[in-house]
């Protein structure tokens, strides 16, 4: 498989600020509803977290009773989360190849911003296209990305103002923020991707939409939200395989 994206957190610094990093601010809203999410949808405990980083995600289906595989294609991140997580089952894969992983073998693929990160929309259809056969003829693709939204408004623990420039970006296009949640304060370098052209890659790989969730701030959050009560930050589809999904793996 072609290369089909750069690891940007691919250093021992970024590695060492997300193995630190839990659920604070506007984060909180990206796992608040993953349980409510996974118990309506996910059948079985076989799990796939795709692109896990210094484990977090990993860790947070551990504590949902799932049986995780996390894999990553940055060292430095799977070593942090072998650290933090020894009894954890965490791979190395090579450029985001996944040829190595079995077929219709997961209840539960989750990725939680890992597509922020890939920089086309070739790429990320041949990286769908690749994921759909490893779930189960039930199984589900939980995918966590960050709206359009989140690249040009303030948040708790996101700004953007120094990056006007954002506003003028299209689906594929490169957009940075900085995140505030950490001591490493380097714009980090997304690819942003619109609802319409994510369902447009859903379709084309062979996958369909069963629920799209767009989290919202509370007062019951118990945290002083700057935009989330009103502009979602995340978007999370719970993907399901099609039933041309065979024909869409043809293509």
């Amino acid at each position: 498989m072609a290369q089909l994206f750069a690891n940007v957190y691919e250093d021992q610094a970024r590695a060492e600020a997300y193995a630190q990093l839990g659920f604070p601010g506007t984060y909180f809203l990206a796992f608040r509803d993953l349980p409510r999410l996974l118990q309506e949808h996910v059948r079985g405990r076989a799990a796939l977290d795709f692109g896990c980083g210094t484990g977090r995600s990993t860790r947070f289906l551990g504590g949902l009773g799932y049986t995780s595989l996390g894999v990553d294609i940055s060292e430095p991140m799977l070593a942090r989360a072998r650290q933090l997580d020894p009894q954890g089952e965490y791979r190395l894969m090579g450029e985001a190849d996944v040829s190595a992983l079995p077929a219709t073998a997961y209840d539960l693929i989750l990725s939680t911003f890992t597509f922020d990160n890939i920089p086309t929309l070739d790429q990320k259809l041949a990286l769908l296209m690749a994921l759909q056969p490893r779930l189960k003829p039930a199984g589900r693709l939980v995918n966590l990305v960050s709206t359009p939204d989140i690249y040009v408004n303030e948040w708790v623990s996101f700004s953007t103002r120094d990056f006007p420039e954002n506003r003028a970006v299209e689906s594929g296009g490169r957009v940075r923020i900085v995140m505030l949640d950490v001591d490493d304060r380097r714009p980090v370098e997304d690819v942003v991707c619109s609802d319409q052209a994510y369902r447009r890659l859903y379709a084309a790989a062979g996958l369909q939409v069963v629920a799209r969730h767009l989290p919202l701030g509370t007062a019951a959050d118990g945290i002083e939200w700057v935009s989330e009560t009103t502009i979602a930050p995340w978007a999370i589809y719970v993907l399901a395989p099609s039933a041309n999904a065979d024909a869409a793996a043809a293509v």
